[in-house]
């Protein structure tokens, strides 16, 4: 932080978009009113332009991006499948204290700015005058209820404040300087707090405290609450409080949002309207508010009928819901739908992954799946060029499961690691190992004489996995190993692995396949029962030895004794060397099978839509999907 004199207006609006100096009332552009709100102004409903935005706004170059400047208006139709996918407006919108841009680097945000003091002390200024969509102030207040009133309290938060902000099972010391500051200090490092702040599903550390102390039993009055706990029909005041304080499901529509769009649509619906939030802190540098859409229209639709509807030219922007097979089909609509079908790239580490279930109840199997020569062989077992060839022509990458080349850890050694497809190698292994016995279909026989019929679950809801698997049918059967396909709803899957009763499932490989040097490699350790591999060592960690099982192989002992190295490093080349051996164990040991990765993502795109990047990145976290790209640049042509 430092003073200059005062100089041309260019040249101050200059620094302020370059980052070198806040904005302040006299380096603002020319603001422009929204004609969305002008009629509220007009009639004193609303306040005008500058008296909604913060003193200091964040101001977008948008020429410096390469963008073109928009104009406010105009409704974006897009679909979803689930009701409880309108929290898909809190990741497109991707609104958050700190961000990535789009080179993935963690930049400010909602705060106007933010100080690291050894990864141990964490300054966070907010904007003066920043307001929630309501008109509220966002202040320190905001912080400071939720963490004493809500991650502190015992009836909201029964395990305390989450995981993220514990370093060695501490929490932080959490302070209020003033009304722009809030300071978080712990007594050790903790490194991936900011990265925590960046997520597609963010951990809000904050939260509308006028909204939510209506229904607080520390601030409401008794008797009003007690019949908003009777007129809402739950047990208690900390049922309803949790119930209404919502800011991720986003179903709420009078909760206070900071998110570039409001939630304008109550009750269960098929089409789901959001309006731009007259409060958000983004201007471009012309003085015109973000967002540039007026009215994001969510549309629920059965998943089958995303392409088709996409096809028909019903949507202005739309990826989710849609696979690489659609792409033929949404290309030849292209011309009578007026849009087109962008390919961008995919950010999981794999497309298609398997993972044998180390903590399977069944101790033969268990046995089996936990022999390091089992899963290579099995990873050997796979033609994986037959299937790119099938599936995406040729256009995703074989390999096994690992970072991909947009990451400074990648190794072409690591996505070659037990790929290639080697049935005379994966025939030795399971020799090796005792299993050489068969019946008379050439299935092998387990130890007990069961013929060795390897399950795998999937959520069924992904027609290229099925696909995949059909053709991993064919080549374990050259192996002496029978797959069987079992579809399941996405919930019971995952109940299923977490409880141990599945043999082995198929997902995506991990969803950061691009981290960077400050990305916390957490995800490769067994630190969550997401991790389909280790269910049962993830719950061990998650619940502090209260539930699961204790991780008893070496070289999964030895990725939690990486990760603590990676936590407490004090230099950027001590994180690279924790990342590049938790890489060279999963890379040999193989925990999930990767099929093939950087598939390409459909992103059908109305001709009516600019500023939506042709090349860009589908990935969950980082990167929000759309979030990283800025849904909030996006403007309607006419």
């Amino acid at each position: 932080m430092f003073e200059m004199p005062r100089r041309s207006f260019s040249l101050a609006l200059t620094l302020v978009l370059a980052g070198l100096l806040p904005a302040r009332a006299d380096t603002l552009p020319p603001l422009q009113e929204s004609i969305f709100w002008e009629p509220e102004v007009q009639a004193g409903d609303l306040p005008p332009i500058d008296q909604r935005i913060p003193q200091e706004p964040l101001i977008i170059d948008l020429e410096a991006k390469g963008r073109a400047y928009g104009t406010q208006g105009g409704v974006l139709r897009t679909m979803i499948t689930r009701s409880k996918d309108v929290r898909q407006m809190v990741v497109y919108g991707y609104a958050r204290l700190i961000g990535y841009n789009e080179k993935y680097e963690l930049v400010p945000d909602i705060l106007r700015a933010y100080e690291n003091e050894e990864n141990r002390k964490f300054t966070l200024h907010l904007r003066q005058g920043h307001k929630w969509s309501n008109g509220d102030p966002f202040t320190s207040a905001d912080f400071e209820y939720w963490w004493k009133d809500v991650a502190n309290n015992a009836q909201l938060s029964p395990a305390g404040p989450p995981d993220f902000l514990l370093v060695n099972g501490k929490p932080p010391t959490v302070s209020f300087p003033d009304e722009t500051t809030v300071v978080y200090e712990w007594e050790d490092q903790n490194p991936s707090f900011l990265q925590s702040l960046a997520q597609a599903s963010p951990p809000f550390i904050f939260r509308p405290a006028a909204f939510l102390k209506q229904y607080h039993e520390n601030y409401a009055d008794p008797a009003k609450l007690a019949a908003e706990v009777e007129e809402h029909r739950v047990k208690s005041w900390a049922a309803l409080h949790n119930k209404l304080d919502n800011m991720y499901q986003f179903d709420n529509a009078q909760l206070p949002t900071l998110q570039p769009w409001i939630n304008a649509s109550e009750g269960k619906k098929i089409r789901h309207n959001f309006v731009r939030n007259p409060y958000y802190h983004r201007i471009d540098a012309k003085g015109v508010q973000l967002p540039y859409i007026d009215i994001v229209e969510m549309e629920i639709v059965a998943p089958g009928l995303v392409a088709a509807k996409s096809n028909a030219g019903e949507v202005d922007l739309q990826g989710r819901g849609l696979d690489f097979r659609d792409a033929s089909i949404l290309k030849k609509g292209e011309a009578t739908g007026n849009y087109e079908t962008y390919l961008w790239q995919t950010g999981v580490a794999s497309q298609i992954a398997i993972y044998p279930n180390l903590n399977y109840e069944d101790d033969a199997w268990r046995a089996i799946l936990r022999d390091v020569r089992f899963r290579r062989a099995l990873s050997l077992g796979i033609d994986r060029a037959s299937i790119n060839q099938a599936l995406f022509f040729k256009l995703a990458q074989p390999g096994a499961m690992t970072v991909l080349p947009a990451s400074p850890f990648y190794k072409e050694e690591y996505r070659n690691a037990w790929a290639d497809h080697d049935p005379a190698q994966a025939n030795a292994l399971l020799d090796e190992m005792g299993l050489d016995k068969r019946d008379r279909n050439g299935i092998r026989l387990l130890p007990d004489g069961r013929p060795m019929e390897l399950v795998i679950e999937t959520a069924g809801e992904r027609q290229e996995v099925e696909n995949a698997l059909q053709i991993v049918t064919d080549t374990w059967r050259e192996i002496g190993v029978k797959l069987i396909m079992r579809p399941l709803d996405r919930d019971i899957l995952r109940n299923r692995v977490f409880a141990g009763t599945t043999m082995a499932s198929v997902w995506f490989g991990w969803d950061n396949g691009i981290p960077q040097i400050y990305t916390s490699p957490a995800y490769l350790a067994p630190t969550d029962q997401v991790f389909l591999a280790w269910p049962k060592w993830g719950q061990y960690y998650q619940t502090a030895g209260q539930v699961g099982e204790p991780p008893d192989l070496p070289p999964a002992q030895r990725l939690m004794e990486l990760l603590a190295m990676w936590e407490t490093a004090t230099t950027d080349e001590q994180r690279v060397t924790a990342w590049t051996e938790m890489l060279e164990i999963h890379a040999s040991e193989i925990y999930g099978i990767g099929i093939l990765a950087e598939a390409p993502q459909p992103i059908v795109v109305s001709n009516r839509m600019r500023n939506v990047p042709k090349k860009g990145m589908w990935a969950w976290d980082p990167g929000a999907h759309f979030g990283v790209h800025r849904m909030d640049e996006f403007f309607i042509a006419d």
